[in-house]
């Protein structure tokens, strides 16, 4: 969803070209090669804990649902049905994220089925953002490479917009970060995908942004068009399902869920890289880690952690938290989320009157003279979300 309004878009060269020319050289904090061994191990276990608890959560509270609504339990369905849309909002982008790295089941295929599950009930693309999100990580916030997040993000609180975050997210437009926006443009977008055709508005920098994936990568273009078909078909089921039975609460916990009370993963999602840098080769200085309760934490895939994942991404997302305990002598400190926003609206109040002003996260001294070797495989990897090609 958009956090801020659409502007023009920037020229930039081919990604083809860009592949080339930019290399960057990350700073990794230092880590024992074996501790990184042992805490990017896969496994099963910790797998169904995550993703078949979040689902197993998603689909009580759908039963609960549809349950008080055909008892006509009016307020306790709303209530009921907002649960859902807050637990099935962590599915896009969130659950999608972590199974694409392939880094939650040690088993692949579990990987895969959980991947399209989510995606399928979120309206996700799991092709497009697999493309984007390798050159997230390997470019990150250097924008002729990394458009997933195109800084500056706006923290936006516009009543509007926290008003559809809290209820029915259907009119939020893409903006200067991935995705499609509410529901009504990510239909949109979605039919136009599933036609063969480009996005047509390269005004939004979101949407230049997905062209010049195609554009590079064009056979994984051919897996979002048969993907946004698949969706388009199985959503038109359901709602023909609701019509043919009389159940219409059946789009509301199924095709609708992730597009109510998007405003958890919104507030979470935004302190990423937000009011951060571009083009430094230091993930302490573009990505924020915040501090969040255990059951958020939980539905957030343990994102908060978020250096610690762009550090060191084939680490599975359970295991981020003990990541943090090793590298925190060489870390910034971890925000609060309150005080995550707090820094991003002071930092975006200061740019808006002097566009120069770059904020810098302080980091400690004492380890900084070193950093992981750049041949070590555990430290580069990005689990399994690289496609073939790219």
């Amino acid at each position: 969803m958009s956090t801020m309004e659409p502007t023009e878009a920037k020229t930039y060269p081919p990604l083809a070209e860009v592949k080339q020319a930019l290399r960057v050289e990350w700073y990794r904090c230092p880590i024992d090669h074996e501790r990184l061994r042992t805490l990017s191990a896969r496994t099963d276990k910790q797998g169904w804990k995550q993703a078949g608890g979040h689902l197993v959560l998603y689909l009580a509270l759908a039963g609960v649902t549809v349950a008080l609504w055909s008892q006509q339990h009016w307020w306790l369905f709303l209530v009921s049905l907002w649960s859902v849309g807050f637990v099935a909002t962590f599915f896009k982008g969130t659950a999608a994220h972590e199974l694409g790295h392939g880094t939650v089941f040690k088993t692949k295929s579990l990987n895969t089925i959980f991947l399209h599950c989510v995606c399928m009930i979120s309206w996700w693309d799991p092709y497009d953002y697999a493309v984007s999100h390798t050159y997230h990580h390997r470019y990150t916030t250097h924008p002729e490479a990394d458009r997933e997040n195109i800084l500056p993000l706006t923290p936006s609180l516009h009543p509007w917009l926290v008003l559809q975050l809290t209820t029915v997210n259907l009119f939020s437009k893409p903006g200067r970060n991935f995705g499609k926006g509410g529901f009504l443009w990510t239909l949109y977008l979605t039919g136009r995908t599933a036609l063969n055709k480009p996005s047509g508005h390269i005004d939004i920098p979101s949407q230049e942004w997905l062209n010049a994936l195609h554009e590079n990568q064009p056979e994984q273009f051919k897996r979002s068009v048969r993907w946004s078909r698949a969706l388009l078909t199985f959503h038109a089921l359901v709602l023909g399902l609701s019509v043919i039975t009389g159940w219409w609460v059946l789009p509301l916990v199924i095709t609708l869920p992730s597009y109510i009370a998007n405003i958890g993963s919104y507030l979470l999602g935004t302190t990423q890289h937000c009011g951060l840098r571009e083009n430094t080769s230091d993930f302490r200085q573009n990505t924020r880690s915040i501090t969040i309760n255990p059951f958020l934490s939980f539905l957030y895939w343990h994102m908060n952690w978020h250096i610690e994942h762009h550090m060191y991404s084939g680490v599975p997302c359970f295991n981020l938290k003990a990541l943090a305990k090793e590298l925190e002598s060489d870390m910034p400190k971890p925000r609060t989320l309150i005080g995550a926003w707090k820094e991003m609206r002071e930092i975006q109040a200061r740019q808006s009157v002097d566009p120069d002003y770059k904020f810098h996260s302080p980091v400690p001294e004492a380890a900084t003279d070193s950093s992981m070797p750049v041949a070590d495989e555990l430290a580069i990897s990005l689990g399994d979300l690289a496609p073939k090609g790219v």
